[in-house]
C-alpha cells in the first residue's frame, strides 16, 4: 500500500478517542478523482489494531463515559450543533463530495447536504423522547405488580458506509445512533472516505465528546475487523448483497443486531394512461442520477406495449440529450462513476449485452478522454431473462421491456431477487394503490422517484437487505427494551 506523495493532495487520517492519528501500521492508500484519474488524497490504511482501538475508544465511553449518562436533551443538542456546522460549511462538502464521488455538484447541493442537515435534526429531537411504557398484568402468584419499561442504547454500533452517498447515508446511520445515546465506530468506503471523515472532525469541533464518534479508513481488513470484534454489538451495513450475506455469517453466530441495506434492481412501471412528458423526465431521473450509481436505480423501465416504442425512443433521446463531463463545471449533467474497475465492469455488462443481442438505443456518444466516465445507456427489446435485465449494474444503464397487462406488469417487476423500491406511472389513482400493495418492495413512489426523507423508513426485502435506515424505525433499531417489575 505504498504511495508517492502527489502535491497539494488531501491527507485522510483516523479519528480514534477525539484525536487524529495516522494508521497504526503507517501505511496509506492513495484516493483517486473519478473525473480525471489523479491522485486527490492519501489515506490512512487502518488495521485491526486500530480497529481495536477505536471499539475500546466507543465501549469505554458508553459504559462509563459522560455520554452514557447525559440527558437526551443535551444530546439532542449536539446533534443540533452539528447540523449548523453542517450548514455552515455546506460549500465545501457539496465541492468536495463532487469530486470525490464524480457527481454533478447540483446533487450534493440539492439533495445530500441538505438532507443531511434535516435528518440530524430530526433525530436530534427524538433524543430526549425515548420513552418506556407501564403494562398492568394480572401480577405474580397472587401479588400485585407494578411494570414498566425503560428503553436503553444497544451499545457500540458499527456504521460501515457505501461510496455512492457516504456523507447521507453516514448520517442516516449515525443520527438515529446518537440519538440513542450510542457510540460508534465508522468505517467509510476507500473509494470515498473524504467526506464523512471530515464530517466526524465537525462532530469534535460541535463538542461530542472523545470516543462517541470513530473513524478507522481502510480496505476490507477494517470492515472484517469491527464486523467480528465482541465489543461491537449493533452493525449497519449498506452496500452490495453478497458482502451483506457475509457479514450476516459473522455476526448471527454472534448475535450482533443487524440493519441490512442492500443491492436493487428496481422496476419502473409505465401504465398506458400515463403522462408522458412528465414520466419521461422523472425515469431519467431516477435511472440516470449519480450516474446510476444507487441501489434505488429505476433501470427496469417496463412499458404497456401500446405506448413502448414512444417511450424507448424517448428515453433514449433523453439518454443521448445528457452533457457527460466536469462534475465541477454546473452545465454537467452526469459525472464520472467512482473508479477505474467499476467503470469497466459497467462497460463489460454493457458489450456482453450487445453480443448477447440485446439493442442499444443510447450510449455509444463520446466520453471524456480523461476520467472514468461511462455514457447514459439504454437498451431496448431485451428478454426479461437477459442478464442486463436481472443483475444490477450500479451504472447508468435501463432496459426498456413491454408487457400487456397489470398482471404482467405485476409479475415482471416481482420477477427478481431484489425488493427494495418501485415507481408507477399511472394517471388511475385506484390503479396506482392496487398495484403499490402488490409489489414486493419496501418502498413504492407513484408519478414521481422514490422520495427520501427522515421521515420515512428506507430498506427493502428479499435479496435488498433486512431493517430500515430512517424513521422512528432506524432509531429502534438502535435501543433495546428493558422490564422492570416490582412485586407489591
Amino acid at each position: 500500500m505504498s504511495h508517492q506523495e502527489v502535491p497539494n493532495a488531501l491527507r485522510t487520517l483516523n479519528l480514534i478517542d477525539g484525536q487524529w492519528r495516522e494508521a497504526s501500521g503507517g501505511a496509506w492508500f492513495d484516493k483517486y478523482e473519478p473525473a480525471n484519474g489523479r491522485v486527490m488524497a492519501h489515506i490512512a490504511a487502518g488495521t485491526a489494531a486500530d480497529v481495536d482501538a477505536a471499539v475500546a475508544a466507543a465501549r469505554r465511553q458508553f459504559d462509563g463515559g459522560e455520554w452514557s449518562t447525559m440527558p437526551g436533551a443535551e444530546r439532542g443538542r449536539l446533534m443540533h450543533r452539528l447540523a449548523d456546522l453542517l450548514e455552515a460549511n455546506a460549500d465545501e462538502f457539496v465541492t468536495l463530495l463532487a469530486r470525490e464521488g464524480g457527481r454533478v455538484v447540483m446533487e450534493p447541493r440539492m439533495m445530500d447536504i441538505p438532507m443531511a442537515i434535516d435528518t440530524l435534526r430530526y433525530f436530534a429531537g427524538w433524543a430526549d423522547k425515548l420513552e418506556g411504557r407501564q403494562i398492568p398484568t394480572a401480577g405474580f402468584m397472587g401479588q400485585p405488580t407494578f411494570n414498566y419499561t425503560v428503553r436503553e442504547a444497544i451499545g457500540v454500533a458499527a456504521l460501515i458506509v457505501p461510496w455512492n452517498n457516504p456523507m447521507l447515508i453516514g448520517v442516516w446511520k449515525l443520527a438515529p445512533a446518537l440519538a440513542a445515546g450510542c457510540t460508534v465506530v465508522i468505517k467509510p468506503s476507500e473509494d470515498a472516505p473524504i467526506g464523512l471523515t471530515r464530517l466526524a472532525g465537525l462532530a469534535t469541533e460541535a463538542g461530542f465528546p472523545a470516543g462517541v464518534i470513530n473513524v478507522v479508513n481502510g480496505q476490507a481488513e477494517v470492515g472484517q475487523a469491527l464486523v467480528s470484534h465482541p465489543g461491537v454489538n449493533k452493525i449497519s451495513f449498506t452496500g452490495s448483497t453478497p458482502v451483506g450475506r457475509a457479514i450476516a455469517a459473522v455476526a448471527g453466530p454472534q448475535f450482533k443486531h443487524l440493519t441490512l441495506e442492500l443491492g436493487g434492481k428496481a422496476p419502473q412501471i409505465i401504465f398506458e394512461d400515463a403522462l408522458l412528458e412528465r414520466a419521461i423526465g422523472g425515469v431519467a431521473m431516477g435511472l440516470f442520477a449519480n450516474q446510476g450509481q444507487t441501489c434505488a436505480a429505476g433501470t427496469r423501465v417496463l412499458v404497456h406495449r401500446s405506448r413502448y416504442e414512444e417511450v424507448l425512443h424517448a428515453l433514449a433521446g433523453a439518454a443521448r440529450s445528457l452533457n457527460v463531463g466536469d462534475p465541477l463545471d454546473g452545465h454537467t449533467q452526469m459525472g464520472a462513476l467512482i473508479n477505474a474497475r467499476h467503470a469497466d465492469r459497467v462497460k463489460g455488462m454493457i458489450h456482453a449485452a450487445r453480443e448477447a443481442g440485446a439493442r442499444m438505443f443510447a450510449g455509444d456518444e463520446a466520453v471524456p478522454a480523461e476520467g472514468y466516465f461511462v455514457r447514459p445507456t439504454v437498451f431496448g427489446h431485451v428478454s426479461p431473462d437477459a442478464v442486463i435485465a436481472r443483475e444490477e449494474i450500479f451504472g447508468p444503464v435501463g432496459v426498456v421491456m413491454p408487457f400487456d397487462t397489470v398482471d404482467e406488469a405485476v409479475a415482471l417487476a416481482n420477477d427478481t431477487q431484489y425488493g427494495l423500491s418501485a415507481t408507477l406511472w399511472t394517471n388511475s389513482v385506484g390503479q396506482a394503490h392496487s398495484v403499490a400493495a402488490r409489489l414486493r418492495v419496501g418502498a413504492v413512489a407513484i408519478n414521481g422517484w422514490s422520495p427520501l426523507d427522515a421521515r420515512l423508513p428506507w430498506g427493502g426485502g428479499k435479496d435488498s437487505g433486512m431493517g430500515r435506515d430512517l424513521s422512528r424505525v432506524a432509531l429502534d433499531a438502535y435501543l433495546e427494551e428493558k422490564v422492570v417489575s416490582l412485586v407489591m
